[in-house]
């Protein structure tokens, strides 16, 4: 018989990491803007009997038997997700966001046909059809830009679109601070034919909570993955629009085709019924609420910024994410200012900005935004302190140079990362940071 045992008795090395980790989260601020908090329910889910089961197919056309009450959590996701976003038709089955983008692909697409997505250096993401990415490599990809302001260049947009004619225009970004206006982008796509495919990752949840303006009346598909503002376990999904279905009645048929046996197998079910959960938690108007107040503090946080004298991609947000230039301290400054807030307890990613004099690897700017902090109950007095916070780190990590040189950048770095780990100032905002921890714990019921 196999012997059950708890995780700290079985598996004490993997125990403590797990509690060094919590430990870590608790007394730090996650300003990364694709991550979040998820509810002990969803992490319940996720860590349930599902884990164990096999389920080849979709709801009542399994390859397994056994599978009676997997097809109602995953008949239940479906649902949850058409009611909340408004759409005719969802697949959950993808493991995560690109696999979920890559199924579009797979299901309209033939290898070099003309794909439009934003460059990836101005915010765009790595899928919508970036030169590294399978979808630069395998589609003829035709990238769109943003204006010198930060904004998207839509009259860019529809030059490109009428001399490439893409079969296919990607909206959604992954650095972009302002609302994506879907309603320009349809008009686009409609002129030229093309399908319409929102990826909203980053800003589901402001959509589902009524902060942002819905993709759904403009685009024919919608991607997003399940754990940024959703606040889920990590997943993804597809839904096709109404506007998708008047397009291709069989659309949902070449999604759900391009998923299984497209690109996967068995879906992972555990993970199916924690989106359930964090769909359900969705539908509560208090998750309307938390929606609202992360634009609210990511506003809060821009101008406590700027005030603090830094400067700032758009010159705002209006969604849960904020892009920090530096370029007013030189290039290539993001990595070292990754460095200090990291010393300082503030999680955050080095970013390229739009027009970044510097490379991808050693970018000029610092991407973060207000998710994580807004479910701990933080509002915009917190944000004022946070942003003075920042403002001081970055004014300590900024006085270090980035060589152009690949040898002088790696001496630079090494006595960069030693001179802001021993930091007097980023030891003092350390303290600060876990003193404001501390009045918003996270983790409040912890288990043994």
């Amino acid at each position: 018989m196999y012997k059950q045992r708890t995780l700290r008795s079985s598996d004490p090395e993997i125990y403590r990491l797990i509690q060094s980790e919590t430990k870590r989260q608790d007394n730090g601020l996650e300003m990364i803007p694709s991550e979040n908090h998820s509810s002990i329910a969803v992490r319940e889910a996720l860590g349930s009997v599902f884990t164990d089961k096999y389920s080849e197919g979709y709801p009542h056309k399994r390859y397994y038997g056994g599978n009676e009450f997997v097809d109602e959590v995953e008949t239940l996701t479906i649902e949850r997700a058409k009611k909340l976003f408004g759409v005719e038709h969802v697949n959950v089955q993808p493991y995560s966001g690109s696999p979920a983008n890559q199924a579009v692909y797979f299901a309209l697409l033939e290898a070099g046909d003309a794909v439009m997505g934003q460059n990836l250096t101005a915010g765009g993401h790595l899928t919508h059809g970036w030169k590294v990415n399978f979808s630069g490599r395998t589609y003829r990809s035709v990238q769109y830009n943003v204006k010198p302001d930060g904004y998207i260049d839509f009259a860019e947009v529809r030059k490109l679109a009428l001399e490439h004619r893409p079969k296919l225009i990607w909206c959604g970004a992954t650095a972009y601070p302002r609302e994506l206006d879907f309603g320009e982008f349809g008009k686009i796509a409609d002129e030229v034919g093309a399908y319409l495919a929102a990826d909203i990752s980053h800003i589901a949840g402001l959509v589902a909570g009524g902060v942002h303006k819905s993709p759904v009346p403009y685009v024919h598909i919608v991607t997003t993955t399940t754990h940024k503002t959703l606040r889920g376990s990590r997943g993804a999904m597809i839904m096709v629009t109404k506007k998708g279905l008047e397009k291709d009645l069989e659309l949902p048929s070449k999604i759900d085709k391009a998923v299984f046996p497209g690109l996967q197998g068995g879906p992972h079910d555990h993970q199916t019924a924690a989106i359930a959960v964090a769909l359900g938690e969705a539908l509560r108007p208090e998750f309307s609420k938390y929606a609202h107040q992360i634009v609210k503090n990511s506003r809060a946080l821009a101008s406590s910024l700027t005030e603090n004298g830094m400067k700032l991609v758009t010159g705002g947000s209006d969604n849960h994410l904020l892009l920090i230039d530096l370029t007013q301290f030189g290039k290539g400054k993001g990595l070292f200012g990754q460095l200090a807030l990291d010393t300082a307890g503030i999680t955050t990613n080095k970013n390229t900005i739009p027009f970044d004099p510097s490379s991808p690897f050693y970018p000029s700017g610092i991407r973060l935004g207000t998710p994580a902090l807004t479910t701990r109950g933080m509002k915009e007095k917190e944000m004022a302190q946070v942003g003075k916070m920042i403002a001081r780190a970055l004014k300590v990590a900024c006085i270090h140079e980035m060589p152009d040189d690949k040898e002088g950048r790696e001496a630079a770095i090494a006595k960069a990362k030693e001179a802001i780990g021993s930091n007097p100032e980023l030891k003092k905002i350390r303290k600060d940071v876990l003193a404001l921890c501390k009045k918003f714990p996270l983790h409040k019921n912890k288990r043994p």
